[in-house]
């Protein structure tokens, strides 16, 4: 710690200097015309580069330098990547290579130069003149090991941005990703629109919700944990195709997997099933694999995924009894269901429902095995509390969800649209949230009034965007993927 702040001091020093001798080293002035990509393709395919007029303007900040006395070698990184500067005193003059030689890695500067090819091949540009454009007073991470502390990456983002190429890599393929989904959504005719961040009554999902206190209308809001009842909303009111790719805030734990706040896109399509949907997701993902990456078949965490198509579809009780060591006779009776799952270490209550009974069973022996694209279907209807109930089994209901290496990626429904229903699965949640159940959902009586107007049959859909980045950009956690994940406050 010594040690860095005396080279912050070193730098405030250098900074003081600049200004007695009148040099502002936060100048506004500089427009670069081009970037370090601009000079490769222009140049990145010619071996000899002879005499040129071209001159190229670029700007950026300092990675590396290698001084020759008279001379110098500088690696400049933009937003487009790097290119090599040469720096020489008798092209920029004295003064002008006196005020150079203060430079330091991490500061940014801009350059005007021809293009040449070094002794080595290297593709670099000869600077008739260089000058500082931002003083940087804390020094980047040692050069050739980079910013390698997990935790810090995260929490000092900007740095770990500057040193780390794949950090850049990940972001530049996550809007990509984004603006991949919405194009395939626009060019299927359906609406993009924003519904309410903050919420009267929390719903569309099972979770807890963040609460917090509007002054001037003296109520309590919470940060919405799904824009699923407010787009459904506008499907009654006519906007039959509907999709929002936005926050959700979750008040829960936080691992690799999850996050508090976290992105989602989630649509909704009128006169269409879940299994409408299911080829809908194929599609929409292979696209966005083919688009982002060139195949359908890719490496997540050394795990060979496919995007092949058709994807597998499974039933909850038949994973189970797939990838279980169970009998379908042990499942259909609630009691010996129960005594499998406290075999297999499972500490359930005994008076546990048998629908959540059951998916305590499938997320035990079974979620974490679905390594390719899976469906899984025939969820139980008491766990699902607003999709439409199967029309031959109403114990269970019209609805998937997507796991891809282990992990749950997408959640749809038939959506349930017979107000009645409706109002009865609220007052069995509500009845549940008096016995402690947190995440049950409340009663949402405008809700149930908007469906009394007519909801047209409808599927919806929620994708989890963070978790199809994860996929597609072989990250092992969510934090890699967001651009400041939720952290501990910082250790004094």
């Amino acid at each position: 710690m010594e040690e860095l702040s005396e080279l912050l001091l070193q730098r405030r020093r250098k900074v003081d200097a600049l200004w007695e001798a009148g040099i502002n080293p936060y100048p506004n002035d500089f427009k670069p015309m081009h970037t370090s990509a601009d000079v490769v393709e222009a140049y990145g395919d010619k071996d000899q580069i002879g005499a040129t007029d071209d001159i190229f303007k670029v700007a950026g900040r300092i990675l590396a330098r290698r001084s020759f006395g008279k001379a110098a070698f500088v690696q400049l990184q933009d937003r487009k990547g790097r290119v090599q500067l040469y720096v020489k005193k008798d092209e920029i003059g004295d003064e002008a290579f006196a005020a150079f030689e203060s430079f330091d890695i991490g500061d940014i500067i801009g350059a005007e130069g021809y293009p040449f090819r070094t002794k080595t091949g290297e593709l670099s540009l000869h600077a008739r003149s260089i000058r500082l454009l931002v003083k940087s007073l804390l020094p980047l991470p040692e050069k050739f090991h980079g910013l390698t502390d997990v935790e810090t990456r995260y929490r000092q983002r900007y740095v770990d941005l500057i040193v780390n190429p794949e950090a850049r890599e990940i972001f530049f393929k996550r809007s990509r990703i984004v603006n991949l989904i919405r194009k395939f959504m626009v060019k299927r005719d359906f609406l993009e629109v924003e519904t309410p961040m903050m919420h009267q009554i929390p719903g569309g999902a099972t979770a807890r919700p963040f609460t917090t206190h509007h002054n001037a209308l003296d109520m309590e809001l919470y940060l919405r944990i799904a824009p699923e009842l407010y787009l459904k909303r506008l499907v009654v009111g006519g906007l039959e195709r509907v999709f929002e790719i936005n926050r959700n805030f979750r008040n829960e734990g936080i691992s690799v997997r999850h996050n508090p706040e976290f992105t989602m896109m989630e649509f909704y399509q009128a006169y269409a099933t879940y299994e409408d949907l299911m080829d809908f997701t194929e599609e929409l993902f292979c696209h966005v694999a083919q688009e982002v990456l060139g195949t359908t078949d890719f490496t997540n965490q050394g795990l060979d995924i496919s995007f092949q198509r058709p994807w597998k579809r499974l039933t909850v009780r038949e994973a189970i009894l797939e990838y279980g060591d169970v009998e379908a006779k042990q499942l259909d009776d609630r009691d010996l269901a129960l005594a499998y799952a406290r075999s297999i270490g499972l500490d359930l209550p005994d008076e546990i429902s048998y629908g959540k009974l059951i998916m305590e069973i499938f997320e035990e022996v079974a979620e974490h095995k679905l390594i390719q694209p899976t469906f899984i279907t025939a969820y139980p209807t008491e766990v699902s509390p607003l999709s439409r109930k199967n029309d031959i089994n109403p114990e269970i209901v019209d609805r998937f969800e997507l796991i891809i290496a282990g992990r749950e990626i997408a959640n749809a429904f038939s959506e349930l649209n017979d107000p009645i229903d409706q109002k009865e699965r609220f007052l069995a949640q509500v009845a549940e949230k008096d016995k402690g159940d947190e995440e049950a959902h409340y009663m949402d009586e405008d809700y149930v009034r908007a469906l009394e107007y007519g909801l047209p049959p409808t599927a919806g859909e929620g994708i989890g965007i963070d978790r199809l980045v994860m996929l597609l950009t072989d990250s092992p956690s969510i934090r890699d993927v967001i651009l400041f994940p939720q952290l501990r406050k910082e250790a004094k």
